[in-house]
């Protein structure tokens, strides 16, 4: 991919198998903004940004990302003020995650969140990552589709306002997660995924309310999953399952130790986990596009991801 740009425009070029994609979008950030990368003080801005906005992360959420890849993460800055943000991670060069993308309310129209996302693509580009992905909302879909980004399948959110009678379901081969499981629950996320995250796993265990896995034969794994505490809602993911019996195990379990209204993001392939869903009492809450940009070489399987781990990871 190749950007090129000057004070009317840009033009991106995009590779996408064979064909070439040419885009021209205008005009670009206000060049009274600086771009940046995170610092240290800027995590109570970022998330002023986030309350703004009314999203879910929480101030661990911010540092864990920033962990992942610090010269990855921006601000934009006007006038000493952080008027927006972007995060990258980026799982090897086969493929690169990019979240986050706040601008300030009253800045907007202005070019903020557009400037920094085509500052994401150059930094992940120099870096050399074939693929480039993230979860749009349908009204940054079409901001993201001019930049060259696909679709490759829907996501819902569904959320449940108030704790449901839920009985555990049947525990047998349930158990919470040890050090020892930490090799399969990678080979399990990397199945769903396509590339290893073995570093986004271990903060996410850090920082989880409950961790567990599931048990088939032989103490081989068939699934884990993760709760932890988001700000308007517990989050219920990243859930991966082999089986839907270990699926439905892993989650009624999960969402039994918790009386907080929960998230659960999950992609359109897995149909096991949005029956489950309803079945639980959840609701749609908003709908979601996973997109790609590059070559989807990886692209690993949905149908036993039961649940993200964040918009803003995967």
């Amino acid at each position: 991919m190749n950007i090129r740009s000057d004070q009317k425009g840009i033009d991106l070029v995009g590779v996408a198998g064979q064909r070439e994609r040419r885009f021209v979008i205008a005009p670009l950030m206000d060049s009274s903004i600086e771009t940046r990368c995170f610092a240290d003080g800027d995590f109570a801005a970022a998330d002023r940004l986030r309350h703004a906005a009314g999203w879910n992360q929480t101030l661990a959420d911010w540092q864990r990302m920033v962990a992942l890849d610090p010269a990855g993460c921006f601000v934009a800055v006007d006038d000493g003020e952080v008027a927006g943000t972007a995060m990258t991670v980026s799982y090897g060069l086969e493929l690169a995650w990019i979240g986050m993308v706040l601008v300030d309310p009253d800045r907007r129209s202005r070019g903020i969140g557009r400037g920094l996302l085509l500052h994401c693509l150059d930094y992940l580009r120099a870096k050399g990552v074939r693929c480039i992905k993230l979860d749009a909302t349908p009204a940054g879909q079409v901001l993201y589709e001019k930049l060259g980004f696909e679709f490759e399948w829907p996501l819902m959110r569904w959320m449940r306002n108030a704790p449901a009678n839920i009985k555990p379901a049947a525990s047998d081969g349930v158990s919470t997660v040890e050090g020892r499981d930490a090799g399969a629950i990678e080979q399990l996320d990397r199945n769903a995924i396509g590339v290893a995250r073995p570093d986004l796993l271990h903060g996410l265990r850090e920082h989880a309310l409950q961790g567990l896995v599931a048990r088939g034969s032989n103490e081989v794994l068939d699934g884990f999953g993760f709760l932890r505490a988001g700000i308007n809602a517990d989050y219920l993911g990243p859930v991966v399952a082999k089986t839907e019996t270990a699926g439905r195990a892993l989650v009624g379990n999960l969402l039994a130790g918790t009386e907080r209204p929960v998230f659960w993001d999950i992609p359109g392939p897995c149909e096991s986990a949005s029956v489950l869903a309803k079945e639980l009492g959840f609701t749609h809450q908003r709908p979601l596009v996973r997109m790609h940009l590059g070559p989807n070489r990886s692209p690993g399987n949905p149908k036993i991801l039961w649940g993200i781990s964040d918009p803003a990871t995967g």
